[in-house]
């Protein structure tokens, strides 16, 4: 080999050296550090994930329940507008305002108290029995001597009717007195129970125009009744007084029937045995809750 080649060999083989020597990973690797630092690790990325996936639930939740809860308040509030499926007609009978609602129904109603618990309890006992309302109308006098029994009839959940204060005939007094008369119930009734009647009966059925009138501006519904049981006509010594009370209900009984009652021994007894035989018969008892009343002046 030449002298001139033996030198070209050299520094080819000099610069081969150099070549290799040089680091390929120094400058990918500072990269590489620089990704991972701005990476999170996939168990991080899952961890974040579910903390992002649970607060975005939450709120889902949160605003859900809102409104549902609105939602729910408004059905109820429009629920308890609505609710009113019957009304009374110029008999007092109860009268469907649509068609497909139960036309044979009846309405129990009981005047004369506040009198005794044991009767009360008893009376509200079978009525809770056969899932049934009734409208007690009491006579002021009465709740200002015994304001429990008034608290009876209300927590054990029966409506509760004005009756006037003395259980005089309405018919022939003055405005005056009749407002006296209805008015004093109105506020005795809501300052022990807090809540004021909306049904009025007038004492012997007689309320006259101003008696009418007066009910009507207290945002009452002035009734009478359309079925007589007759359980005030009859005494403690009298006989066969259940099935005669059962004989004078279901012979006038009809479609909307407003049976009169009273809070009487005899009334109490034969209770059970009347729902019994009336619902035998097909009929419902309509909750008064459900009965157009107007509103107040």
């Amino acid at each position: 080999m030449g002298t001139k080649t033996a030198a070209i060999l050299l520094t080819a083989c000099l610069l081969l050296s150099a070549c290799t020597a040089t680091k390929p990973d120094s400058v990918d690797s500072s990269n590489s550090a620089k990704d991972q630092s701005s990476v999170s690790s996939p168990k991080a990325n899952s961890k974040q994930a579910d903390s992002d996936e649970q607060q975005t639930v939450s709120k889902t939740n949160t605003q859900t329940d809102k409104t549902d809860a609105q939602s729910n308040g408004t059905a109820d509030s429009t629920t308890a507008a609505t609710n009113k499926m019957y009304h009374l007609d110029k008999a007092y009978n109860v009268i469907p305002n649509q068609q497909g609602a139960e036309k044979k129904v009846v309405l129990l109603t009981f005047d004369d108290g506040p009198k005794e618990a044991v009767m009360i309890n008893k009376i509200i006992d079978i009525l809770d029995k056969h899932k049934a309302k009734a409208i007690f109308f009491v006579n002021g006098y009465r709740v200002k001597e015994h304001p429990e029994l008034l608290k009876l009839i209300h927590d054990r959940g029966q409506p509760i009717g004005n009756h006037s204060w003395d259980h005089i005939v309405l018919k022939n007094k003055s405005e005056a007195e009749v407002k006296k008369q209805i008015e004093t119930v109105q506020k005795i009734v809501k300052d022990t129970t807090g809540q004021a009647p909306v049904f009025f009966r007038p004492p012997h059925g007689a309320g006259g125009d101003v008696g009418r009138k007066v009910a009507k501006e207290n945002g009452l519904l002035y009734m009478t009744w359309s079925v007589g049981s007759l359980d005030w006509t009859m005494r403690k010594s009298q006989p066969h007084k259940t099935e005669t009370l059962l004989k004078n209900v279901t012979e006038q009984l009809h479609p909307g029937s407003n049976i009169l009652m009273h809070e009487l021994p005899w009334t109490a007894e034969a209770l059970d045995s009347l729902l019994t035989r009336l619902e035998q018969k097909g009929y419902q008892f309509v909750d008064p809750q459900s009965i157009e009343v107007p509103a107040s002046s």
